[in-house]
C-alpha cells in the first residue's frame, strides 16, 4: 500500500474508531434481520416468480413486489421517470416471409437456405452476377478481395479462415482470429462496406439443415437492441446441396478445401453472372422490461449519489422446472431491499445520509448485462456525480470450491484496484470495525480465467468511469444456475453479515466529505 493510501487507511479508521460509542451506522444496520431476509427472499425466490426471467410475467411480478416495498417505505421515486421503473424495450423478430430464387430456381427454404431472423432487415436485394469470395477475409495476411469486385453483386462465403502447416494465416500462430467464430458477422459488414447486395453463407461443417434449426431461424429470443458494428447486409445460410446447384461441379472441390481450412488461390476466386432475387420480410415485437429506482435523498450532498445494486431477474422455467435463483441474485436484491429499509430509517430519524442513496435492481442481468446497460447509457442521475456502484450478485451461499477455514467468514470482493485508490480503504477500514469478514481480492487477479469483473451489472457503471466494488460468494459450482438454487440452501447468518458490512460501505461513502477520487485507469477489456 502506498504511504498516503496508508495513511489515509489510519485516519479513517480512527475517526470511525472515535464514534464507536454512539454509533448510528450499527443501529440502523441491525435493522438487516435474517427475519425480514427470509420473508422476502421467499417471495422474490418463490413458485409463484416462476424464475424472474427477463420479458416475462415473473419479472413483472418481481418487479412489482420491489415497486410496492420501495413505496411502502416512503422511498423518493425518481423525478424523471413515471414511478419507481425504468422502462427499457426488448424485441422479438418473425419471419412473414422469405424468398430466394436464383437462374432456373426458387430455393426452398429450411431445405435449401434459411434466413436466421436475429440477423435480417426487411429488405429485397436483386443482382445479376453472384461472386465466390472464399473465406470473406479482408486483412493484410490474408486477403480474399484483392482482386474481386462485389459492389451491386451477391456474395458467397465459406465460414471459417485459412491455415496453413498447422497455423492460421492470418494471426500466424495456432489459434485463430477475430474471423472465426463470431466472425460471421464481420465477414458480413466486410462485405457491406464493399458494396454487395446481400451474402450467401456456407457453413463447410454443415451440409443441410434440421427441421429443427429451420424452424427456430424463423423467430428470435427476446434480444437487447444494440445498433450494429459497421454496415450491414441481409444474408442466407445455404446447404452444400443448393450451392452445387448455385455454383456447378467446383463448388464441391471449394467446399472439401474449406473443411480443410485450405486458403483458396485467385483462380477459384471469381464471379459467375445468375440472376438472383432475395427478399425478407419481419414483423417486431415489442417487450417492455425495467430497472425499479427507489431513492433517500441526502441532506448538504443531495446532488452525489451512492449507488446500491444488484439484478432482480433469473433463468425463468425450462423444460418444466422453475429455475428458482435464491442465491442467484434473489440475495443481492432483498439485501439491497433491507438496505433501503435502514437509510430511510435512519433518515426519517434525522440521521439521513449526506448524499443521496439509490436503490437499484436491475433485469437483464442473466441474458447479457442489459438492464444495467441501459441504464449507464440513459441514466437517471449524473454518472460524474456518482461517486461508487456498490453492486452485489449472490452473497447468500459459500464457495463449495474455497477449502479454507474462513468458509462462513468471507466474501469475494471485486473491483478494489481499479479506478479510485480509495476504495479499498473505506471498504477494509469499515469491515475491520464493524464486521472482520475475510475480504478475499481472488477475482481481481488479471488472469483469473472467469473474468469476473466484466460479468455483472458494476462493469456497466466501471466502462463510464464509476468507481465500483462488486461483493459475491462465489458460488460457481453446486447449485448455480440450477433449478436447486433455492431458498433452503441460504447460509442465513453469513448472509445478514455480508448485507450489514455493505450497508456500513455504502453508510461511509454516502456521509464522507468527499466524493471518491477517480485516479486509477478506466478498465477497458472486456469479458
Amino acid at each position: 500500500m502506498h504511504m498516503r493510501n496508508f495513511l489515509s487507511a489510519a485516519l479513517l479508521l480512527f475517526g470511525l474508531m472515535a464514534h464507536a460509542q454512539n454509533d448510528a451506522s450499527t443501529r440502523y444496520a441491525d435493522l438487516i434481520s435474517t427475519d425480514d431476509l427470509k420473508k422476502h427472499l421467499a417471495i422474490i425466490a418463490g413458485e409463484e416468480m416462476e424464475g424472474r426471467e427477463t420479458g416475462t410475467e415473473g419479472q413483472r411480478k418481481a418487479a412489482e413486489y420491489i415497486r410496492n416495498h420501495f413505496s411502502s417505505l416512503g422511498l423518493t421515486a425518481p423525478a424523471s421517470l413515471a414511478g419507481y421503473e425504468q422502462m427499457y424495450p426488448l424485441y422479438t423478430d418473425s419471419i412473414i416471409d422469405v424468398s430466394l430464387s436464383t437462374g432456373k430456381w426458387k430455393a426452398v427454404y429450411g431445405t435449401d437456405y434459411i434466413s436466421p431472423a436475429l440477423a435480417n432487415d426487411n429488405g429485397k436485394a436483386k443482382s445479376s452476377q453472384i461472386v465466390f469470395a472464399g473465406y470473406g477475409i479482408d486483412d493484410k495476411n490474408y486477403n480474399d478481395y484483392s482482386n474481386l469486385h462485389v459492389k451491386n453483386k451477391i456474395v458467397v462465403i465459406m465460414l471459417g479462415e485459412p491455415k496453413q502447416d498447422g497455423k492460421y494465416l492470418v494471426s500466424g500462430g495456432s489459434k485463430s482470429s477475430e474471423w472465426s467464430g463470431q466472425g460471421m458477422n464481420k465477414k458480413i459488414a466486410v462485405a457491406a462496406e464493399k458494396g454487395a447486395k446481400a451474402v450467401f453463407m456456407i457453413n463447410p461443417a454443415q451440409e443441410l439443415f434440421t427441421q429443427k434449426t429451420a424452424e427456430s431461424s424463423k423467430k428470435t429470443s427476446i434480444y437487447y437492441p444494440r445498433p450494429p458494428k459497421g454496415k450491414k447486409v441481409n444474408y442466407a445460410l445455404i446447404s452444400h446441396e443448393f450451392a452445387k446447384k448455385l455454383w456447378g461441379a467446383p463448388m464441391e472441390q471449394l467446399i472439401a478445401a474449406a473443411k480443410l481450412s485450405q486458403p483458396f488461390s485467385k483462380e477459384q476466386l471469381s464471379a459467375q453472372k445468375i440472376k438472383t432475387s432475395f427478399s425478407y420480410k419481419e414483423s417486431k415485437q415489442v417487450v417492455m422490461a425495467s430497472n425499479v429506482l427507489g431513492v433517500v435523498e441526502g441532506s448538504d450532498k443531495k446532488d452525489e449519489y451512492v449507488f446500491l445494486t444488484a439484478h432482480y431477474d433469473h433463468l425463468g422455467k425450462r423444460d418444466g422446472k422453475i429455475y428458482y435463483g435464491a442465491d442467484d441474485d434473489g440475495s443481492g436484491t432483498v439485501a439491497v431491499m433491507q438496505m433501503a429499509t435502514a437509510f430511510k430509517r435512519a433518515r426519517d430519524e434525522g440521521k439521513g445520509p449526506r448524499r443521496s442513496v439509490v436503490f437499484m435492481l436491475v433485469s437483464g442481468e442473466e441474458k447479457g448485462l442489459w438492464g444495467s446497460e441501459f441504464y449507464s447509457d440513459n441514466p437517471v442521475y449524473p454518472l460524474e456525480k456518482t461517486t461508487v456502484d456498490l453492486n452485489i450478485d449472490m452473497i447468500g451461499r459459500v464457495d463449495t470450491e474455497r477449502m479454507k477455514d474462513d468458509t462462513l467468514n468471507y466474501v469475494y470482493v471485486v473491483g478494489h484496484d481499479k479506478i479510485s485508490t480509495e476504495l479499498p480503504i473505506v471498504n477494509e477500514a469499515v469491515n475491520q470495525k464493524y464486521s472482520g469478514l475475510t475480504l478475499d481480492y481472488k477475482f481481481d487477479d488479471p488472469n483469473d480465467p472467469n473474468r469476473i469483473y466484466f460479468r455483472s451489472d458494476h462493469y456497466n457503471f466501471a466502462r463510464k468511469g464509476v468507481p465500483v466494488l462488486f461483493f459475491y460468494d462465489g458460488m460457481l459450482k453446486s447449485d448455480y444456475h440450477k433449478p436447486t438454487d433455492t431458498v433452503d440452501k441460504i447460509y442465513w447468518t453469513l448472509f445478514q453479515k455480508r448485507a450489514k458490512m455493505i450497508f456500513h460501505t455504502a453508510w461511509e461513502m454516502a456521509n464522507r466529505d468527499n466524493m471518491l477520487v477517480r485516479d486509477l485507469p478506466i478498465p477497458t477489456a472486456t469479458r
